[in-house]
């Protein structure tokens, strides 16, 4: 049936949907979420449905994706007609009865999400079925291997291609900025994608933005490599396993992360990624909680990796409070930056020289974590970033004291005398997010105290920063609920650490979901 377009000028996040109104979308027996073909001159795609009440007749409302696709304009005639339902519609629903998929079932269904065949409602089948059931490492090397297919990959076309990642959890975890200098510096290969924050205060790719451009394309990833052994980038422009970025859209809503796996290591093979170290932060407040979590989930990045023909070797690192003492962007930039210059607190270089270390080790050095703290300490890893910064468009001369932070502060005072016994990762996160970040650069946490620190009656804990005296008032507001930190002269000493009823407010837990 034919109808007239009419652009909405509307983005869907990468949807695309048309909207037809009540009655011709009955006599063509549609119903919204529905599958129908649009085709226009010889380009024909496959759109989700929308059925409006009060929508002009024999009218094609379309979104600014399938505009893109069509390149049709407002008054052009379109034909449209009922799709079939996609094959992969029976696999999802086989797995949501608990069975196993098999490895051409799983490259189908990928292959609709890409194409964006499904609709949300099935999508979150999709996932809510793999969560229920769980997935086999059969299961998970067929996804890892259809979503990185459905993708570009990257050649760089020289050596051995190392990369490090980290499955999140813990606030101020800027260790990869350290980490890729050092490896980089000692003449590897090391090209780091990252993602932008989900649920914490700061991604990777949020922290570099703070010193250069981080959306670079593939052939200037490739270029920023070959002058400097490694690039700092933001994947989400790359097309690098997209199903991945469109799932994740599905998981945050529902708070659920059936895909940990298949999701991390697809982009490692998409970048041609042979030697991995993935850092598992493991306590209370972290994603994993006890040392036997973290060893069960290392043992099946080891055997995903064997599969894909990675190296895969993992660092279960301390995650009961944050890393280094600032928490947000363009806080946790300027530390790393401290750091590489010889004045970065002790756990944040600690931790950075083991898993640059446990690289080294791979690569058969010797002495590989000293290797790495020699690095650090000759500046060559501080030289090697600034290379970095300079080959994607910063300026390589920032100075620490050059990264803007948000002028709106608050001190957070300790009500106690004693030590600090207890940090909440989660409760500092929320307030940093609060404060604006990581979309306010500047906004965060600073730390003033950690773990086992002496603490006087009035002492600072931390400062709060943020871009707008609002939102620093509602972080303030939120600090005084959450009370993050535990004071107590000695563990034992105080017991009752809440009663039930309170008068505290209690937050629904946040969900952790980091790439």
């Amino acid at each position: 049936m034919e109808f007239k377009v009419k652009l909405l000028g509307i983005r869907a996040g990468g949807k695309q949907i048309i909207v037809l109104d009540d009655e011709y979308a009955s006599l063509m027996g549609i119903h919204s979420s529905d599958r129908v073909e649009v085709t226009y001159k010889k380009q024909n795609i496959i759109a989700i449905a929308n059925v409006a009440t009060d929508f002009p007749k024999k009218t094609l409302g379309i979104y600014e994706e399938v505009q893109d696709k069509l390149k049709a304009q407002d008054g052009e005639i379109v034909q449209v007609r009922p799709a079939e339902r996609p094959e992969s519609l029976g696999y999802i629903r086989n797995k949501l009865n608990g069975r196993r998929l098999r490895a051409q079932e799983i490259k189908m269904i990928i292959m609709d999400v890409v194409e964006r065949h499904l609709s949300d409602v099935e999508l979150a089948s999709f996932v809510t079925s793999l969560y229920i059931h769980g997935t086999s490492m059969d299961e998970d090397e067929s996804l890892t291997k259809a979503m990185v297919e459905t993708g570009q990959t990257i050649d760089f076309g020289k050596g051995a291609i190392l990369d490090k990642h980290s499955i999140g959890g813990v606030p101020g975890d800027k260790t990869t900025l350290l980490v890729i200098p050092i490896v980089a510096a000692a003449g590897f290969t090391i090209p780091k994608t990252s993602s932008r924050a989900i649920t914490s205060p700061a991604g990777t790719a949020d922290r570099v933005e703070v010193l250069c451009p981080v959306d670079l394309t593939v052939e200037e990833i490739r270029s920023v490599v070959k002058k400097t052994n490694a690039c700092l980038t933001w994947g989400g422009a790359l097309d690098l396993a997209p199903a991945d970025d469109l799932l994740i859209q599905v998981e945050y809503p529902l708070s659920i992360d059936p895909l940990l796996l298949p999701s991390i290591m697809s982009k490692k093979k998409a970048i041609g990624a042979d030697y991995i170290v993935v850092d598992i932060p493991t306590g209370r407040g972290a994603k994993i909680k006890t040392i036997g979590e973290a060893q069960a989930l290392a043992q099946e990045f080891i055997e995903l990796g064997k599969r894909l023909d990675i190296h895969v070797q993992c660092g279960v690192t301390f995650g009961e409070q944050p890393i280094g003492y600032a928490i947000g962007p363009a806080l946790e930039a300027r530390e790393a930056l401290l750091a590489l210059m010889g004045e970065g607190p002790i756990d944040l270089v600690n931790k950075a020289a083991s898993l640059a270390g446990l690289l080294f080790e791979m690569m058969g050095v010797k002495d590989s974590t000293q290797k790495a703290k020699d690095i650090l300490k000759s500046g060559k890893a501080e030289e090697k970033l600034r290379e970095i910064i300079a080959a994607q468009g910063g300026d390589p001369d920032v100075k620490p004291e050059d990264i803007e932070v948000g002028n709106e502060t608050a001190e957070i005072r300790s009500e106690e005398t004693g030590r600090v016994q207890w940090i909440n990762n989660r409760a500092i996160a929320q307030i940093a997010r609060e404060a604006g970040a990581p979309k306010t650069k500047g906004a965060g946490v600073l730390l003033r105290k950690k773990l086992g620190d002496k603490v006087t009656k009035g002492d600072v804990l931390y400062k709060i920063y943020s871009g707008s005296a609002q939102k620093l008032e509602s972080a303030v507001l939120l600090a005084q609920k959450l009370n993050p930190f535990g004071v107590t002269g000695k563990f034992g000493e105080k017991m009752l650490v809440d009663r039930i009823p309170t008068e505290k407010i209690y937050y629904e837990k946040p969900f952790i979901l980091e790439r």
